[in-house]
């Protein structure tokens, strides 16, 4: 092994390294108010970063690409600019001194912690945003993402290791770890630092017996041992780029270097003064360390040439763990996802246009007029074409050639990819997120309901792409990989009991377009036309294909399913949206590919059935449709139920957002608030927001004018009332309808016979509106009430139309 570089960077004291993930930069941070910047496998001095002259010791050291994040005693962490080593920015303030910092892997959100005992959690590009973790009694000494951005975990100064969960606006505290790490002083240079495996799966941390424990994030205990190898206090780890080898310095200046795979030491080296800080760069053989003297060690060819072909494969496994899908892992495999994900920096030459020309005469097209033919589908793939799903492409065809305007296939519940993350689904059971970890994926679902149900996390080398969430479980889909075709993954959310899944493979060269899931079936819409339909536990209870192809998205309640599809072409050359709903278990088809009446420049952002049963669709016009009589063939109509650009918090252009649809229950719509110019939730996962149903009848009045003029507010109750008892109606008659759904009709009914007694006295002050007071008295439905109406008009000296009032109950007794 090569001689170390030494690099007298700082003063005596304890020093911090890190190189960039793309590894052109390290940077060193000690105790002389200033910090250094190397550029790798330059000779030249490094750039100083000189920082304020009163500034305090720095404590902690954290980069992303594009930022540096330090920590400070003083309280303080800061920013710096990667690249042009200013741009400074304070983050945010501790009263007391701040011990660490690190930064989501997405560079999102830095953490910090210090001895205020409280964890911050701060947005990178909004600093008003930010979280703070307060489940702890004593100081946090070490924070650690997980690869995933969302897990914290938090070493405190009393032993215990807190576990946070970052996915909502309100942290969970997942677990706590104890016995695993000692009790520290806030200042001591031992680490207790739980330093997550690349894959996600564990973490290790140094003992009080200066041995290291592999914790698993399973059931957070201890899987492996990295044992006998230090003498003194371990101070410092590093796992390399793909796992494989682990890193550890100690309070004496020893490091060692363990194999992952059987945690055998293949290297052990002395060097002046304790280390304190360890980095391996992300793609040599190379690896830096920092000491308690202010020095940094930079150490060419740490690994044998035997041990650094291990270096160079792919995501090997955590100890204890069983490998990490290695057939996935291909040069072709990653090329193919890298080409999958948005580039919107990339820039096109007029050389390139014209080679892509040769190749492609449609794949030279950009969206530069926002016509979205140049973005990406749920796949990462061109939405205007080029889809492996059997998809005519709908881009604007070279020399004049044209196709039709067709509706792309779309998952509910799910968004794009934005950076290395999406969602797979959200709904109001729970929610299911995926990270690409360039070799693999990592899933993780989660709950609200914590009670009932258990989360859960799994390493997924099969790319999933697709899910479906319920009461009862799970289910996921993946595309066809090389050489795997796609598969369908059900299972059953874990209880306290016995837990059932299976997996089915489709057909070679058939990919899934859409998944359902109900209390009784699974259904699977593929490229091929086909609808598959299963139950359960797996068994194939039918196939057929769709009339109107290609299929757009499905969803499913109790035995019904939902299919849309491209139907006709209209005279502009946009194809038409259709629908056809089925009883699985009666084989009967209720609505056979009618059309879902949206606006011809609106697109459809998501599709589900109520908590009662009801077809719903949201556009990205704002309005939510429900499917009125579907149960009776040929009387369906989409009704809108809400207009969201007609809420009360947007009038007058009071608020500058959009609504993420997520689901209905209870009358109301359930959505994620998108602020400014956001189209899709991102993470922490935001909060739901609910709203009432407002049926668009009139324009919406302000509370002034509500008072002046009340007839509108009692117009719209009225229609929206009528809708939904006739949904309630529809749902008693079909069904075998529980005792609270009975009388939910009769609720209804009674609270539109009152809006229209409301109306009725309104209407009867005006004496030239004695026709339309008759025609409110005909659409009550209770004899009672027409009495009650008759002591209205009354009321008013209305008594030709009480007379008139009286007649028409005469008429509904005889009746």
């Amino acid at each position: 092994m090569p001689d170390a570089q030494i690099r007298f960077a700082h003063s005596d004291g304890p020093t911090f390294v890190t190189y960039t993930p793309d590894g052109k930069y390290l940077f060193t941070a000690g105790q002389n108010r200033s910090l250094r910047k190397f550029t790798h496998g330059s000779p030249d001095e490094p750039d100083i970063i000189d920082q304020e002259p009163d500034h305090g010791f720095n404590t902690g050291i954290s980069a992303n690409n594009e930022t540096l994040f330090i920590s400070s005693e003083d309280g303080l962490v800061e920013s710096y600019s990667v690249r042009t080593a200013s741009n400074y920015k304070l983050l945010t303030r501790f009263s007391l001194a701040a011990r660490d910092v690190a930064v989501t892997p997405d560079g999102h959100w830095v953490a910090a912690c210090g001895d205020d005992i409280n964890v911050k959690v701060i947005n990178t590009h909004d600093t008003t945003k930010h979280m703070i973790l307060r489940h702890h009694s004593k100081p946090i000494k070490h924070l650690t993402f997980d690869p995933s951005g969302s897990l914290l975990a938090c070493s405190s100064v009393d032993g215990i290791i807190y576990i946070y969960s970052l996915t909502t606006e309100t942290p969970d505290l997942l677990h706590k770890v104890t016995g695993a790490i000692p009790e520290i002083d806030v200042d001591s240079e031992i680490s207790t630092r739980a330093v997550w495996h690349p894959d996600g799966r564990a973490f290790v941390v140094g003992q009080n017996n200066m041995d290291i424990a592999v914790i698993s994030r399973q059931d957070w205990g201890v899987k492996k041992l990295f044992a006998g190898g230090h003498s003194s206090d371990i101070t410092a780890l590093a796992w390399s780029k793909n796992g494989g080898f682990l890193a550890s310095g100690d309070s004496k200046g020893n490091v060692i270097i363990w194999e992952s795979k059987n945690q055998n030491i293949i290297s052990k080296n002395h060097y002046e003064g304790g280390i304190t800080s360890i980095s391996w760069h992300p793609a040599d053989n190379v690896i830096t360390y920092g000491t308690n003297q202010g020095t940094v060690y930079i150490q060419p060819e740490p690994l044998s040439s035997d041990h650094e072909k291990t270096l160079k494969l792919h995501l090997q496994p955590a100890p204890g763990f069983l490998p990490v899908g290695a057939d996935f892992v291909r040069l072709e495999r990653r090329n193919e996802r890298k080409e999958a994900r948005p580039n919107r920096q990339e820039k096109t030459s007029v050389d390139d246009i014209l080679a892509q020309l040769e190749g492609d005469e449609d794949d030279w097209l950009e969206d530069d007029d926002g016509a979205g033919y140049g973005e990406r589908n749920e796949n990462g793939k061109r939405a205007a074409g080029g889809l492996s799903l059997g998809v005519p492409s709908i881009k604007r065809h070279a020399y004049g050639s044209w196709s039709p305007d067709i509706h792309e296939p779309m998952q509910p519940g799910s968004t794009p990819w934005r950076g290395d993350r999406k969602y797979l689904f959200l709904s109001l059971i729970g929610f299911a997120w995926t990270v690409d970890q360039k070799t693999h994926n990592t899933v993780t679902v989660e709950f609200y309901d914590q009670e009932q149900y258990r989360n859960f996390h799994f390493t997924d080398p099969l790319l999933y792409d697709k899910a479906v969430l319920n009461e009862n479980g799970s289910l996921f889909c993946s595309p066809p990989g090389r050489g795997n075709p796609a598969l369908l993954f059900y299972r059953e959310h874990e209880t306290w009991g016995i837990r059932h899944e299976w997996k089915t493979r489709l057909p070679d060269g058939e990919e899934v377009v859409s998944i359902a899931l109900s209390n009784a079936y699974i259904v699977a819409c593929t490229s091929n036309g086909y609808i598959r339909i299963y139950s359960l536990y797996g068994v194939p209870v039918k196939v057929y294909r769709q009339k109107h192809a290609p299929v757009v998205s499905c969803t499913s309640w109790r035995d019904y399913v939902m299919i849309l599809g491209n139907g006709p072409v209209t005279a502009d050359g946009r194809a038409q949206l259709t629908y056809t709903i089925e009883n699985i278990r009666r084989g009967e088809v209720i609505q056979s590919n009618d059309v879902v009446a949206i606006p011809d420049k609106a697109t459809l952002k998501n599709l589900f059935f109520s908590d009662d049963g009801n077809p719903m669709v949201y556009t990205s016009d704002g309005v939510l449709l429900v499917l009125q009589h579907w149960r009776s063939p040929g009387q369906a109509q989409w009704v809108p139920i809400l207009d969201t650009a007609h809420l009360d918090r947007r009038i007058g252009g009071k608020k500058e957002e959009s609504y993420w649809p997520v689901a209905v229950a209870q009358d109301k719509f359930s959505c994620i608030i998108l602020k400014g110019g956001e189209k899709y939730p991102y993470f922490p996962r935001p909060l739901l927001s609910e709203f009432e149903f407002r049926v668009p009848v009139s324009n919406p009045p302000d509370e002034d004018q509500a008072k002046n003029d009340p007839i509108a507010k009692l117009e719209e109750s009225y229609v929206r009332e009528s809708v939904l008892v006739s949904l309630a109606e529809d749902l008693v008659e079909n069904t075998r309808a529980e005792e609270h759904e009975k009388m939910d009709v009769v609720r209804r009914n009674v609270s539109i016979d009152k809006i229209l007694l409301q109306m009725l006295a309104l209407e009867c002050k005006d004496e030239e509106k004695q026709s339309k007071c008759l025609e409110i008295v005909g659409l009550m439905r209770q004899t009672r009430t027409l009495e009650m109406a008759i002591k209205v008009a009354v009321k008013y000296d209305r008594h030709a139309l009480a007379e008139k009032i009286e007649e028409m109950r005469n008429q509904m007794e005889e009746d």
